[in-house]
């Protein structure tokens, strides 16, 4: 009999967790992007299957300028994050799903401004810098004494300012510079990258808000686990 109670306590609380509402957030970018009018790109494939293979069939999945999307992960239970760079002044803000890329940072300036001379971390250091809000690149250049920072809401947005001259220089990887150029109908050769941010080489993740069942997490941590060992996804570049 007592098998049994557990056997049905286990069944009802696995479907509690299987029928809770996830709202998985991101920001637009060269591995998360709209495409008509549905969240794709490589990273958000990914987060979607293993979201399907955890069984949780009540799921939104939604694009925010990183600052609110960074807000609502931070706050709200059952919202999941990602791209989200794991560093450790955000190891125990959140509760860590799965690891989805690594990716390198390059400091880009327009191609045509000769005056932009920038060969060490030292030297960049004079020039405007277009950052976003609480992300991972704003937080890097002020932890190394960057005093020039331009904040935007997102990559886009930073992006023009940088084609406008409102900043020097921004820290982009290689996919979201071609992205964006592709965006814009401008041809690559307009940027050049000027430095590598080896330093803010970081591993992007999947991360729940701090607030969401512990449950909930393992479920996730475990399905996406699985789909890597039976090797049904394919890296992310």
């Amino acid at each position: 009999m007592m098998r049994v109670v557990f056997a049905l306590v286990l069944v009802f609380a696995t479907a509690a967790v299987q029928a809770q509402a996830i709202q998985a957030v991101t920001e637009d970018t060269a591995y998360t992007y709209l495409e008509h009018g549905r969240v794709s790109g490589p990273a958000t494939e990914h987060v979607r299957a293993a979201l399907t293979r955890a069984g949780f069939s009540d799921v939104r999945i939604d694009l925010y300028p990183w600052a609110r999307a960074y807000a609502m992960a931070e706050s709200q239970p059952n919202v999941l994050i990602y791209l989200i760079a794991r560093t450790p002044e955000r190891e125990d803000r959140f509760k860590w799903a799965g690891e989805l890329m690594r990716i390198n940072y390059h400091l880009y300036k327009l191609t045509a401004r000769e005056d932009v001379v920038v060969d060490s971390l030292d030297a960049a250091r004079r020039y405007r810098v277009g950052v976003m809000r609480s992300d991972v690149r704003q937080q890097y250049l002020q932890r190394n004494g960057f005093a020039h920072l331009v904040e935007s809401s997102g990559n886009d947005a930073n992006f023009q300012k940088l084609l406008a001259g409102r900043v020097d220089l921004v820290p982009l990887p290689r996919g979201d510079a071609a992205r964006l150029c592709r965006k814009f109908g401008i041809d690559c050769a307009t940027l050049t990258p000027v430095l590598a941010l080896d330093a803010l080489t970081v591993d992007l993740y999947m991360a729940f808000s701090p607030s969401t069942d512990e449950a909930v997490v393992e479920r996730l941590r475990r399905a996406y686990a699985a789909l890597k060992a039976e090797g049904h996804l394919v890296d992310i570049d």
